[in-house]
């Protein structure tokens, strides 16, 4: 899953100034993507291109990894044999997800094991959502169906962009995430059709995943510096506003024909703009939350670490010290 909320950064004046594409190479790189033909790892590419699609693609299989921690906590917990079997086949598929999008950044010259240390250090970002408690099995199915539907907004989006490795892998994925997403919506609605309590369960849920939710798919557009230059590159495909309402337009009516509330009175479909309108979502939580400060954030990377440092020696055992790599490593 999940593939929302990412922070592009502007380039530093030293990096503008090091880094001046050569114009006719330039033209000819926008040229193939006016055409609608995909950039390879070994075709000419701008700098700044480059760079943009590692910090997205990195963060994207960061996301899928970290997203994997607060299902795979209830896998031994999941009530029934079918519910388990469920997550485990989901929590597996995550991690199979990262696996792909580490391969497609690998092809853009930054190696696995730089981007494994960023992650541990805290240099590289995921997606804040992964930095919540799931604090009771209701927690389960609302991740799996609205934090998927939410990241399959975003990765279909993602798959019709420049990159040729990134959407094919996302190509692959997303044919997975709709499995995701009807698995997670029959869990959910079996809890707020179920008994009294299990309605109550899930309703308290949907109540403290919405601000995280809301959050997923990044700040809104007039906060975005860069975003003219990498949708006119295919790097993004969609606006965080723009990905929002469609989340909101697809879900909001499925969760309210249930008879459940969302925690945001402000909450409608204006019907003279067809835009939906809400709550100020608390944008600060977002930046202290994407910056470390989150209830789950040091939890989340310790497993990390640990999963990191009790791996290594299989690492160490499938080394082959006379194999040689060069970048791009495509």
């Amino acid at each position: 899953m999940y593939g929302g909320g990412y922070i592009f950064t502007e380039p530093t004046q030293k990096e503008r100034e090091e880094h001046v594409d050569d114009p006719v190479l330039l033209a000819a790189f926008e040229a193939t993507i006016n055409s609608g033909e995909k950039i390879e790892p070994e075709d000419w590419m701008p700098y700044e291109y480059r760079r943009q699609l590692i910090r997205l693609i990195e963060q994207h299989a960061h996301s899928e990894v970290m997203g994997a921690l607060p299902e795979g906590a209830w896998i031994t917990r999941a009530p029934g044999f079918r519910r388990k079997l469920a997550l485990i086949a989901k929590v597996q598929d995550e991690v199979g997800h990262a696996q792909l999008l580490y391969n497609a950044a690998e092809t853009l010259g930054k190696s696995r094991e730089a981007m494994i240390s960023d992650l541990l250090s805290g240099k590289s970002k995921y997606s804040n959502v992964f930095n919540y408690p799931a604090f009771t099995w209701a927690d389960v199915p609302v991740i799996g169906f609205l934090i998927d539907a939410g990241a399959i907004v975003n990765q279909v989006a993602n798959s019709k962009g420049s990159y040729g490795p990134y959407c094919r892998a996302l190509e692959r994925i997303c044919y997975e995430e709709s499995f995701h997403i009807k698995q997670g919506y029959d869990a959910f609605v079996a809890m707020a059709l179920g008994t009294p309590l299990q309605r109550e369960m899930v309703q308290e849920a949907l109540n403290r995943w919405w601000k995280p939710i809301m959050h997923f798919f990044g700040p809104p557009d007039q906060q975005s510096q860069h975003g003219e230059q990498l949708m006119r590159w295919k790097v993004k495909m969609a606006s965080n506003d723009d990905m929002r309402q469609q989340f909101l337009d697809s879900y909001v009516p499925k969760i309210w024909e249930l008879g459940l509330t969302l925690p945001d009175p402000l909450l409608q479909k204006n019907s003279v703009s067809g835009k939906w309108e809400y709550s100020d979502p608390d944008w600060d939580e977002f930046l202290r939350v994407i910056n470390g400060d989150g209830p789950c954030n040091a939890e989340r990377l310790a497993a990390r670490r640990f999963a990191e440092d009790h791996g290594s020696w299989v690492r160490e055992a499938l080394m082959n010290p006379r194999q040689e790599f060069s970048i791009p490593l495509a």
